[in-house]
């Protein structure tokens, strides 16, 4: 919804544009305080992209009309703002074009790399919310994301990992290299939690072999691990699904220092994991599926579950493993709250 609302908001120009940010910021925060989060999450799905053309309320395009673009449309009753249409449609383009669209998309990052100089500037958004909030909550900071998975929005890379591991590799070095340019000025703003990730698995487990893990992400991964560690800064990851079959490398091998969005649906459990990796903070494990689809009783029964573990043992960090998606009943929401704030005391 919030790609959405930025969409509309740079359509109406500058000023509604500024208006958005300013309350979105301030919505986080007071969701945040009201909900007794300990960790504020001030930026969520951002699209800052000024579309071409407005086609309705929900509907927007970008890209050039008469050439390549994309549309995108809001649907209300998921809150997602995805593509729907796009020009030329990559399903009827043969692999061969697609990989050389990739390499065309590759030698342009690569070129734009080489004079990427961060600055100060860039993050002074970040340096006035540590300085404003940084003393009394834990503040998520969205960076320095390495990997290819179901959320990476083409598909091509995927195909690469497999067919054009060449290509892949360099996706992957784009990634860590922005990371690591960045990381140097994230921690001159004050950024101790940097969250990155990407949903590399999904409940059947990840979407690349061990193997292929072990050569293209890991190294690329604890490339910008120590890289944080060398600004104090902790680097968490997160993803969906049943990272078991590449936990040791990811959790044990990469230097990452927490690992979020744990899935207890796909059997990612705090106990084994906690048993498995006695230094990795953890955060989650309550299922939004649970919170969407059961009853009260089920929800509070999860969460006592996750607070029992986080009091027995040390470094968990008890929250929905996802968002809340919409639809959600109130009485879940309220539930859950209730149960946290009654039994989080040790």
């Amino acid at each position: 919804i919030q790609q959405w609302r930025e969409a509309k908001a740079l359509w109406e120009g500058e000023e509604a544009h500024r208006e958005f940010l300013r309350r979105s910021l301030e919505d986080a925060f007071e969701i945040s305080r009201a909900t007794d989060q300990d960790i504020i999450r001030f930026h969520y799905w951002r699209l800052p992209v000024k579309p071409t053309v407005k086609i309705d309320e929900y509907t927007f395009l970008y890209g050039d009309p008469e050439g390549e673009y994309v549309v995108r449309r809001y649907n209300p009753s998921s809150e997602l703002f995805n593509v729907v249409e796009e020009h030329p449609p990559r399903e009827r383009m043969s692999l061969t074009a697609r990989f050389r669209r990739a390499e065309e998309y590759l030698a342009r990052m690569e070129e734009w790399l080489e004079s990427y100089r961060p600055r100060s500037g860039d993050f002074r958004e970040i340096r006035c919310l540590m300085e404003k909030y940084g003393r009394e909550y834990a503040i998520r900071v969205n960076g320095g994301s390495v990997g290819i998975g179901l959320s990476t929005e083409d598909p091509v890379w995927l195909m690469a990992v497999m067919r054009r591991r060449d290509l892949a590799a360099r996706y992957l070095d784009i990634q860590a290299e922005v990371a690591v340019k960045q990381v140097r000025y994230l921690a001159e703003a004050g950024v101790k939690l940097l969250f990155a990730g990407v949903d590399i698995a999904d409940n059947r487990g990840p979407c690349m072999p061990l193997k292929v893990f072990r050569e293209l992400v890991l190294p690329r991964i604890r490339r910008v691990a120590e890289e944080c560690h060398r600004h104090g800064i902790c680097y968490l990851y997160g993803s969906d699904g049943n990272l078991w079959p590449v936990a040791d490398d990811l959790f044990g091998k990469s230097g990452v220092d927490g690992y979020f969005e744990v899935d207890r649906r796909a059997g990612m459990s705090l106990r084994k994991l906690r048993e498995r990796f006695p230094d990795l903070v953890l955060i989650g494990n309550i299922s939004s599926h649970t919170l969407h689809s059961g009853s009260v009783e089920d929800v509070r029964a999860e969460a006592l579950s996750c607070l029992k573990e986080a009091k027995k043992s040390r470094g968990i960090i008890v929250g929905v493993s996802n968002f809340i998606v919409p639809g959600t009943p109130k009485e879940n929401i309220v539930a859950l709250i209730e149960t946290i704030r009654k039994h989080r005391k040790i």
